[in-house]
This record gives structure tokens, sequence and C-alpha cells, in this order.
């Protein structure tokens, strides 16, 4: 399960080591491999070194990837957008690590990390009564109700990783100064991302 499940040894993971403390997260290949590619590939490359989260939302999420730190830059490792990748089991809970777009299919080098702790009681309850069928499992649903989420992403941005350790980075990260455009006063810097094995 997205949530609970350890990476396996061996296992490449993703650390993102910032100025305000290091954010591990596993990613699900199986499920989106080609966004995997995308990041892995980037962090290798350095692309990713010294950029900041140039918009963060308490309560929402922390993004980054834009090398130009203003949010309309960056592009994928291949030059040109890429597809979204779907799968119903992978959600926008709290810790989700997601790919960040200008639409549909528009994927490029920023992504977000999920922050919000909270799903509204009575979405929990819509959620049930739309079940299964409509794209709410109860496993999904119990995940949202416990952790919290941004289940109005699903379907529109790609999940492709998860925060395994150092949420409380995220949580330290959201609740920096920002000025009117969410951007952080003081700059909020990815120092490195480094792929390493479990």
């Amino acid at each position: 399960m997205q949530i609970t499940e350890l990476p396996k040894e061996g296992e490449e993971i993703g650390e993102i080591v910032t100025n305000y403390g290091t954010i591990k997260v596993k990613f699900f290949p199986n499920v989106a491999p080609k966004a995997v590619e995308n990041f892995k590939t980037h962090a290798k490359n350095g692309y990713y070194d010294g950029v900041i989260f140039h918009r963060v939302i308490e309560d929402f999420m922390i993004q980054g990837g834009d090398p130009e730190g203003t949010g309309i830059g960056g592009e994928s490792i291949w030059g040109n957008p890429f597809e979204d990748e779907f799968d119903l089991n992978y959600r926008n809970f709290k810790g989700a690590l997601s790919m960040a777009n200008r639409g549909p299919n528009t994927n490029g080098s920023q992504f977000f990390i999920v922050q919000n702790s909270n799903v509204d009681k009575d979405i929990i309850k819509q959620m049930k009564k739309l079940g299964e069928e409509s794209g709410y499992p109860d496993s999904v649903i119990e995940t949202y109700e416990k952790v919290g989420g941004t289940y109005w992403l699903d379907g529109r941005h790609t999940v492709f990783g998860q925060v395994f350790e150092g949420m409380d980075i995220v949580d330290k990260i959201a609740k920096v100064d920002t000025d009117v455009n969410d951007k952080p006063i003081e700059p909020v810097v990815m120092e490195k991302i480094n792929i390493v094995k479990y």
C-alpha cells in the first residue's frame, strides 16, 4: 500500500536534501514509470541542485522543481511534456510525491509533496456513498480519513512516490512565511536530490 509499506532493501529511493532537512521518498515505477524515470534522471544529472520550493501553501502542498524558480519553467528529460499516469490505488494522500502540471498531459520537471492533514468528514461520507464503482475503494477512503490529502487532485496529477521519512521537514517547510504569490520570503532550497539504494 502507498502509505504503510517501506521501500524494500536494495530499492532506489530519493533523498531530497533541503536547507530545512532531508525528505526521503519511495517511488512507484510500476504505476508511473515515466514520471519516476524523469525525476530520477533529473536528480542524477543535478538538474534539481540548488532549486527552490517556489510555491508553499500550508495545509495544501510544497512545490518545486523549476530551475528558474518562477513556477513556469523547467522541462522533462525528453524536452517535451509527457503524459499523465494514474492508478486507482495511488492517490494524493498526505506525503504523496506528485507531478505539477498546466493541465492534462503537460508534465515537465515540477513536482509537489502533499501536506494537507485533514479531509472534511462530509467529504469522507460522500466517498463512502460513491464507493468502489466510482473510484473510492475502502482502502483509499480509510487512508484519506487517517492521514489526509488532496483528494480533488486525484486523476489530475500523477502520483509517482510517497514520503516515508522526513514528513516533519515537509510540515516545517509548509509553515514558512510566504509572499502574496505563495513564494517563501526566505528561500527554501533543494541543495541536492540523491538517488540511493535503501
